[in-house]
C-alpha cells in the first residue's frame, strides 16, 4: 500500500483529501504541525507529497527543497496561485506536477495514480508492480494479494507483467505472444490460453479474482 503525506493547512481540504485517497487504497496522512514538516516526512516515510504552495511558517516551495535534500519521492504542488511564475518555481524546486484549486477529488486521484505509476511501477529499483491492490514482485516473480501469496511460472510471471505495465488497456493475444517470443519462450495461440487459464487460478487462490478480463477476438485485460 503507498503511503501520501498532504501538507494543506486548510484542514477541511486536507481531511477530503485524505478520506478520499484512503477509499481508493492508499495510506494518507496529513501534517498538522506545519513547523516541522520534514520530521513529519522523516517519520512518516512517504512514497508520494501532496504540497500546498501557501503555508503557515515557511512555504511549499521551501519544504520542497528539505524534502529534495534526504529524498526523491514524487511531490505534486496544490495552490491556488495558479501564475505561471508560481508553476515554473513548482517545477524548479523538484515538484513532480502541479494541480490547481478549486480541484476535482478525482482528478487529483487519477494525477496520483499516474505519477504512482510512473515513478515505482517501471523501475528496477523498486523492484514491484501494483495495481488496485495486487502486487507482482520482479525479482523473484511473486505474486501477492491482501498478504495470500503465490509463486508463478515464467510465462504466467511475463504475461501478468505485460498486463500490468498496460493496465486499463486491452492487449491483443498476438501482442503477448510476440513480448514472450523476446523472452526465448516460443508459445502458440493455444499455450497462451492455458497459460492465462493457470495465471488466472492462481490470482483466485489469493482472492484476486476478476483481475483478468478478456475481450472476445482480440485478447486481454487488467481491469
Amino acid at each position: 500500500m503507498y503511503k501520501i503525506l498532504i501538507v494543506e493547512d486548510d484542514m477541511v481540504i486536507a481531511k477530503g483529501l485524505a478520506s478520499h485517497l484512503q477509499q481508493w487504497g492508499y495510506d494518507a496522512v496529513y501534517v498538522e504541525d506545519f513547523k516541522n514538516v520534514k520530521d513529519k516526512f522523516l517519520e512518516c516515510d512517504p512514497q508520494l507529497v501532496l504540497l500546498d504552495v501557501i503555508l503557515p511558517y515557511f512555504n511549499g516551495f521551501h519544504w520542497c527543497q528539505e524534502i529534495r535534500k534526504v529524498s526523491k519521492v514524487p511531490i505534486i504542488f496544490l495552490s491556488s496561485a495558479n501564475d505561471n511564475m508560481n508553476i515554473v518555481m513548482a517545477m524548479n524546486m523538484g515538484g513532480d506536477e502541479f494541480i490547481e484549486k478549486p480541484f476535482d477529488l478525482n482528478v487529483v486521484t487519477a494525477k496520483v495514480q499516474a505519477i504512482l505509476r510512473r515513478a515505482y511501477s517501471f523501475h528496477g529499483t523498486v523492484g514491484i508492480m501494483e495495481h488496485k491492490g495486487l502486487l507482482l514482485n520482479l525479482n523473484d516473480a511473486v505474486v501477492a494479494y491482501e498478504e495470500e501469496r503465490q509463486e508463478l511460472s515464467k510465462n504466467e510471471f511475463k504475461i501478468l507483467q505485460i498486463l500490468l505495465e498496460n493496465a486499463g488497456k486491452i492487449i491483443s493475444r498476438d501482442q503477448i505472444i510476440a513480448r514472450l517470443w523476446e523472452s526465448d519462450e516460443f508459445i502458440d495461440d493455444n499455450t497462451l490460453t492455458v497459460n492465462v487459464g493457470r495465471l488466472r487460478k492462481k490470482l483466485e487462490q489469493i482472492g484476486a479474482d476478476g483481475f483478468i478480463k478478456t475481450k472476445k477476438g482480440i485478447g486481454y485485460m487488467l481491469d
